[in-house]
């Protein structure tokens, strides 16, 4: 690849993850557009942990304990 290709890919990338972050901080964000920044993410092998007072813990908070006995799991299949 060539210095000239790198640099615009380089350029490129940088580009897509400052409107993402714009996208993000908008307080009508699309689910497209959260789509989209998740799998940037994931393409980019970035990962969260789940760790105390994040907000990442916080969502898990909110998820079913899907151990619970009590938990309907057909009601989950809707």
């Amino acid at each position: 690849m060539s210095t000239a290709t790198k640099d615009a890919m380089e350029s490129l990338h940088k580009m897509l993850a400052e409107t993402l972050i714009e996208r993000m901080k908008d307080p009508d964000v699309k689910a497209g557009d959260l789509n989209v920044a998740r799998q940037f993410l994931k393409d980019n092998h970035i990962e969260g942990m789940a760790v105390e007072n994040s907000p990442l813990a916080d969502l898990v908070k909110t998820l079913p304990d899907f151990n619970d006995d009590d938990t309907d799991m057909n009601e989950m299949r809707h």
